[in-house]
């Protein structure tokens, strides 16, 4: 058994990533395919090819460039330096589609000779669950099955890997398996080579391949700040590729959360990606709330942490092993899914959702509103609060859900049970907004609930402000379990904005809170202020940066009508999204804008993430002013931005399909024009 020192989880950050979920390839910026760390191919969490080597003449080529061109291609340039210098270039085409990879290899000589080559590719695989190699654990190759095709298979996957005109040739000494091609190339000749490998999985799958016709269109942006339309290019592709759906509901698209480790339905990812997303349509909204609740609690289990009407927080093929945790397949052990699945609910319906759809989810609403009152606060303080009854599970059930990261501000970790500011955010816009559905659709207790959030407003202002030694007054991060507010200053308190819990001038201060630079690092918010003790830039929740974290803090402002405090959280996406060629990761660090030349990286950060991805939506909605609301889609962008011209077509509002046009003077106008649709001018 390997020592803890070895057992790290593998770095993510300097690997070429090409994906259709649930299959993903992950490769060093050379195109070869090593099997060290993380590197393979990966398909429904295991990892079917390890290795994939290619060699000119015994020798691997020289990289010259190369990278993702989309989501699903990739392309690899290199040349073969024993040869005359320059004589043969390599052009690796890299196609991933769900359970398929194929390669094009290109040889290209520019020698007025004949080239003789023998090109090698070497494989090798250890059909190992991505939690082991996750965790860092050794693995062996796994025995192949003579001839060729290659085919590998352990009763948990199979896959096959063919290349046309290639001879296979195993060694002992090293041991290792080949195919191999002997090529001739003309005089300023080319010649073309390939490799295709399938793979599938024995079981049948749980989650499946998501339909093509959501997220099918392509939204596209002119605008006179490059950044934008660079942004929803590259994070529209990954978010196609991220499509799935539940293998029994192919129809109930949603996202999966990201790659490598999470090509699987999450409640809170799932649901904030969708919500971001609303202005490109509500098909994806539609999806994840289904397949969600077709998930939704029924009974108490505290194995599972499931309880009647609560939303789950992952689904897995089996139980899943990190560290000290073990998760069962479908895992319920999240505190704020179930009120953000009716905060999504309501606003896909304000965006135009089919009024029978909303009305086949009314019994789903009505059960996630049981558990808030029932089950998620059961210490009956009046706050919803989650603990870990099973030893096993999530310490923390927020979105910040890493061990350490609810602290005081001189560094303390809390106990629990912990009552998380934002969630009762969350919980005081799902009773409202789950109230006027319930009206609007004729169903009783709207009332009940319009005073259940009355009430949660009041004992939140009364209980959760503090105000510091240092002078600093603002929302705690929490309250524990021996009722004391924790008192660090986070970025949890954006999620607030837009919610309703927050007065006017509450929301103007936590605004301005969220612009000082002790939480602003330039690249978006930081998760924990610097001023605090637990404060550390390359942490996982207490100082980096979470694109998401910040996209919410844009939802809210926008929402909350303080638009024009949204431009410096946008500013800092877009220099991160340029810092990443655009790719936004789940996370990256907290230090400040110009300490290196672009954001640090996080190494083991998954990219892409589906949330991350998805905060164009809310960068879109703040530029543009966008506001859906009883039954109409208004334009009305802030004043001031530095942002200059902007247009977006490929927007929906309901049935209807939009262009949304920014002018530099502020102007804004929705087309074509049509009932429900409204522009503003500045204001004179």
């Amino acid at each position: 058994m390997p020592s803890s020192e070895q057992e790290l989880q593998p770095w993510l950050h300097d690997l070429v990533t090409t994906l259709c979920a649930p299959t993903t390839v992950l490769a060093e910026p050379s195109g070869q395919i090593r099997g060290t760390g993380a590197q393979g191919v990966l398909h429904s969490d295991v990892r079917v090819l390890r290795r994939a080597l290619l060699r000119v003449n015994g020798e691997e080529p020289e990289p010259v460039g190369g990278g993702a061109v989309s989501a699903g291609i990739a392309r690899f340039v290199s040349v073969p330096r024993a040869l005359a210098s320059g004589a043969v270039r390599i052009d690796r085409t890299r196609t991933v589609t769900a359970g398929e990879v194929s390669e094009r290899i290109v040889l290209t000589s520019v020698s007025s000779q004949p080239v003789s080559l023998r090109v090698e590719l070497e494989l090798g695989t250890d059909l190992a669950r991505v939690e082991t190699f996750r965790a860092g654990r050794a693995t062996e190759d796994a025995p192949a099955s003579g001839g060729h095709p290659v085919r590998w298979g352990d009763g948990g996957a199979r896959v096959m890997v063919s290349a046309p005109g290639a001879q296979r040739v195993d060694s002992t000494d090293p041991p290792h398996l080949q195919l191999c091609w002997s090529v001739e190339l003309p005089p300023r000749g080319t010649k073309s080579l390939g490799w295709n490998l399938t793979a599938s999985t024995e079981a049948t799958p749980v989650i499946a391949p998501g339909l093509t016709s959501v997220l099918g269109h392509s939204p596209t942006v002119q605008a006179d700040d490059h950044r934008i339309a660079a942004l929803l290019s590259t994070s529209w592709s990954d978010l196609r590729a991220l499509r799935m759906a539940p293998a029994d509901d192919p129809s109930a698209v949603f996202l999966a959360a990201g790659s490598p480790w999470y090509f699987t339905l999450f409640g809170r990812d799932s649901i904030w990606a969708a919500r971001f997303l609303l202005p490109f349509g509500t098909d994806l909204a539609e999806g994840t709330l289904r397949a969600l609740a077709a998930r939704q609690g029924t009974e108490v289990n505290p194995a599972t942490a499931e309880e009647p009407g609560k939303i789950p927080h992952e689904i897995r093929s089996g139980t899943t092993r990190i560290g000290s945790m073990t998760l069962p397949p479908l895992y319920y052990g999240t505190v704020d899914a179930t009120p953000l699945w009716i905060c999504l609910l309501h606003d896909a319906w304000r965006w135009g959702l089919a009024e029978e759809s909303v009305q086949a989810l009314l019994p789903a609403l009505e059960a996630t509103l049981g558990w808030m009152q029932n089950h998620g606060d059961p210490d009956g303080d009046g706050f919803l609060e989650y603990l870990d009854r099973s030893g096993h599970g999530l310490a923390n059930q927020g979105w910040k859900d890493s061990p350490d990261s609810v602290r005081f501000a001189d560094g303390t970790i809390a106990e629990g049970p912990v009552a998380l500011c934002e969630v009762q955010g969350y919980a005081y816009e799902a009773a409202v907004h789950g109230a006027a559905l319930l009206e609007h659709f004729g169903r009783p207790d709207a009332l009940f609930w319009r005073d259940w959030a009355q009430g949660l407003a009041e004992r939140f202002r009364a209980r959760f402000w503090v105000t510091r030694d240092d002078g600093m007054h603002f929302p705690a991060l929490a309250r524990d379990g021996a009722q004391r507010p924790v008192d660090s200053l986070t970025s949890n308190i954006g999620h607030l904005l837009g919610t309703g819990l927050l007065t006017a001038a509450e929301s103007e201060h936590v605004a301005a809170l969220l612009a000082r630079p002790e939480l602003s690092s330039g690249h978006g918010l930081r998760t924990m202020a610097t001023s605090d003790g637990g404060y550390d830039p390359l942490s996982y929740h207490c100082g980096s940066v979470w694109a998401h974290d910040t996209a919410i803090a844009i939802h809210g402002l926008t929402r909350a009508g303080l638009g024009t405090a949204t431009f410096g959280l946008v500013e800092g996406l877009l220099a991160a999204g340029a810092g990443f060629g655009y790719r936004l990761p789940e996370l990256y660090g907290g230090d400040p804008a110009g300490y290196t030349a672009g954001p640090l990286p996080y190494p083991t950060a998954c990219r892409p993430q589906a949330w991350s991805a998805a905060a164009i939506g809310p960068i879109v909605q703040a530029l543009a002013g966008l506001s859906a609301e009883n039954g109409t889609l208004e334009c009305l962008p802030p004043e001031g931005s530095p942002f200059g011209a902007l247009e977006v077509s490929g927007l929906r509002f309901g049935r209807e399909e939009l262009t949304v046009s920014v002018e530099r003077d502020g102007h804004g106008r929705l087309h074509p024009p049509a009932e429900g649709l409204r522009g503003s001018s500045p204001t004179a």
